[in-house]
């Protein structure tokens, strides 16, 4: 890894080395912090987590070959070289923020209340038509995401698509800070995290803190449809580019039109140029992953036809409106998380759905003092829509179907306490020919609803 010698990682982390002196002048292969990852010149760096302490485990890697760790322990003589530092997650950001200096490659940073890893999704397919892109696998979003996906970079990688994730005010600075992003994505401000940011305010401040290491040669490219982006009109110079359907400022769409699961159609506007094309995930919120993509890839020079590839190229990821065939029944895995917006997202694309619509929701968690009046409100929601069966699973889901039932007294609802129960009935609940939306915040594992939806017989 460039510049990554054991002398610098030190250096860099405010760390002691201690060890042979002639290992300094090594550059290190990898950097990881799982010890069943580690190879043979890798750094490992121990994390202490909540039931165990990963510098139990440094003997073991050292043994398997890897070239050097951290420690927060004082470890005394050894036979390896390691590097005593104050702390091992602090050491991990300090060193992917050199690591990513030494690169000198376009960062692209993704943000926002809901839709993050989706559009980044959809703006690393679009890049990949053109450029030797890495992006942040699955939701490696955070403090400590962020650093292990910047070290997956290798000097062949032409550009990263990085997504960012925070809960509270300062945390955005701090992953600005690490990836320093020279184009920056918001998708939207919406109603997460409400127990730590308090409101949509609280939101649009603590997200546009990506803004902080921007250079001024940098990108902005945000919702235009969004109330609160929308009022963003200079970032250090930097006028934004906008992206939406209601506003038709730099990119936007129209002819929108939905094919069911098969994906939405649009017509993306920029400029003089227009191009007709099929998403091919379902739901409206697709275009705006789609405007998004064509935004960045227009900032790094794309064309139209390369652009129209690459989102037609995009495919799902499992736990995000993943489409689940197992012959007898179509599963929507849209399980990984949610939140009210991105609920009603997914029940108006079940009901554009072939055969019985079931909608399996879940609790939606972090949303603050009015968690109740919310899933209460994803009720009268599901509802309205053109669903034939509504089945409610936790605590704050018996809020959601009271007030379902309340707004559909003759709709089919049913609401189960916990998980355990509804794996106990589904089996006799689903028929032939349905198309099932399972949904939820993640820490419902509703992973294991999908896993039992694949492999039971239907009545």
């Amino acid at each position: 890894m460039k510049n990554l010698t054991l002398e610098n990682i030190a250096k860099v982390c405010g760390g002691v080395y201690v060890g042979s002196p002639e290992k300094k002048e090594q550059e290190v292969k990898g950097i990881v912090t799982d010890s069943r990852k580690v190879e043979e010149g890798f750094l490992f760096v121990p994390i202490k987590g909540a039931r165990v302490d990963a510098h139990d485990f440094i003997d073991g890697v050292m043994e398997k070959g890897a070239l050097c760790t951290l420690t927060e322990r004082e470890l005394g003589e050894k036979s390896f070289p390691y590097i005593k530092v104050n702390s091992s997650l602090q050491a991990v950001k300090d060193i992917a923020e050199f690591y990513l200096k030494q690169l000198s490659i376009p960062v692209v940073g993704i943000t926002g209340s809901v839709g993050k890893t989706s559009t980044k999704e959809m703006i690393a397919a679009v890049l990949e038509e053109k450029y030797n892109v890495l992006k942040t696998k699955g939701n490696f979003n955070n403090e400590l995401g962020v650093p292990l996906t910047v070290f997956g970079l290798r000097p062949d990688h032409e550009i990263a698509v990085l997504e960012m994730g925070i809960s509270d005010f300062g945390e955005m600075h701090r992953l600005a800070k690490i990836a320093r992003p020279d184009t920056c994505v918001i998708t939207n401000i919406g109603l997460c995290h409400l127990e730590f940011l308090k409101s949509r305010d609280g939101i649009l401040k603590a997200k546009t803190e990506i803004f902080d290491f921007l250079e001024s040669d940098g990108h902005v490219i945000l919702n235009g449809d969004d109330d609160k982006l929308i009022t963003v009109r200079d970032v250090k110079g930097i006028k934004p580019l906008f992206f939406g359907v209601d506003n038709h400022q730099g990119v936007w769409a129209d002819e929108i039109e939905s094919k069911g699961l098969k994906g939405i159609s649009c017509r993306i506007h920029a400029g003089e140029e227009s191009f007709k094309v099929l998403i091919p995930i379902p739901g409206r919120h697709m275009v705006y992953n789609a405007l998004a993509g064509t935004a960045v890839g227009l900032t790094y020079g794309m064309n139209m036809e390369e652009i129209k590839k690459g989102i037609e190229s995009l495919q799902s990821l499992s736990g995000r409106f993943h489409i689940i065939e197992t012959g007898n029944r179509t599963i929507v895995d849209d399980c990984y998380n949610a939140n009210p917006v991105s609920m009603k997202a997914s029940l108006d694309v079940l009901q554009d759905a072939l055969g019985r619509r079931v909608a399996i929701l879940g609790d939606m968690g972090e949303l603050g003092k009015e968690e109740v009046e919310m899933h209460r409100e994803v009720g009268v929601y599901a509802a309205a829509r053109d669903i034939d069966k509504i089945i409610c699973v936790g605590e704050l889901a018996g809020d959601m179907a009271e007030a379902a039932r309340l707004a559909a007294p003759t709709k089919d609802i049913v609401h189960f306490a916990e998980k355990e129960s509804l794996l106990e009935a589904l089996p006799e609940m689903i028929r032939d020919g349905d198309t099932i939306l399972v949904k939820a915040s993640h820490f419902m594992e509703f992973e294991k609803v999908v896993e039992m939806l694949k492999d039971f017989p239907c009545n």
